[in-house]
């Protein structure tokens, strides 16, 4: 697979149709922010066309016009694929795991709970960068809330986050449209290990959810179908479950064999 540049891509929609919750706003993201890189088998007519960004991959077309070698910029990604492509995933890697996952779309309106004393929720705006980077360098396993956008700099600019802050000005929890398209944006929050159970996710989620109504878009949830806490999450900020769907992780590039005559000239 070889990358292409913006002005090389195809017509998205042949590939990617818009208007879909979830991951599949990924590609209007990926070309809208300029954050992701996009994929072709050959720049001229592709057989295969794909996306990626913050660790998560899209791939359509015909699995036959690639080798499983090219698919090694995708190791250790969340690959959303239809089946067919499964032989050349399994072919590409070490391993692929299937992993159930469950697509939320918001339905129910939620009053916003009241915020702990001290604490101020608000829309991101440029200057919060820092202490969005502060966040992710206290918990580096939240830094993915950021990846979509490029980093703290890109979230905190976008106008697509809610946080809540302290009194001393750090950021307690922070909801953003992790994808984002015309039509959806897929919810995605955080919280501080030690300000969890203040309910400070659901206080942010809830603020997002009326500024993505408000912007005329619907807002969705995405997660693992094991992820109790996130799924309730979910419906308690008023998300109702859409559909079950399957994406795969994928593990390292497979080894190569070497061809027969380079193995018997060694």
């Amino acid at each position: 697979m070889i990358q292409l540049p913006t002005h090389q891509l195809p017509a998205l929609a042949r590939w990617f149709p818009s208007g879909a919750p979830g991951t599949a706003s990924l590609p209007e993201h990926a070309f809208t922010t300029g954050v992701g890189t996009w994929w072709a088998d050959r720049a001229l007519n592709p057989r295969v066309v794909g996306v990626s960004c913050a660790g998560h991959v899209l791939l359509r077309g015909d699995p036959d016009a690639v080798d499983p070698a090219q698919l090694a910029p995708f190791a250790h990604s969340h690959v959303g694929a239809m089946a067919r492509f499964l032989p050349l995933l399994g072919a590409a890697f070490d391993r692929i795991v299937p992993a159930e996952r469950m697509l939320y779309v918001h339905r129910e309106h939620v009053a916003a709970p009241h915020p702990p004393r001290g604490v101020t929720v608000r829309r991101l705006v440029s200057g919060d960068a820092s202490a969005l980077a502060a966040l992710t360098a206290a918990a580096p396993d939240s830094a993915w809330i950021h990846a979509s956008w490029g980093g703290p700099e890109g979230l905190a600019a976008s106008g697509h986050g809610w946080a809540a802050f302290d009194r001393h000005g750090r950021v307690a929890a922070v909801a953003c449209g992790y994808f984002t398209s015309d039509a959806c944006e897929d919810v995605a929050v955080v919280t501080a290990p030690e300000r969890r159970r203040e309910r400070l996710a659901l206080a942010c989620v809830t603020a997002l959810c009326g500024d993505i109504a408000a912007r005329g878009r619907t807002a969705s949830w995405s997660c693992g179908r094991d992820n109790r806490p996130s799924r309730l999450l979910a419906w308690t900020a008023g998300f109702r479950l859409q559909r079950e769907y399957v994406h795969y992780a994928t593990g390292s590039p497979a080894a190569r064999r070497a061809p027969k005559a380079a193995r018997m000239s060694a």
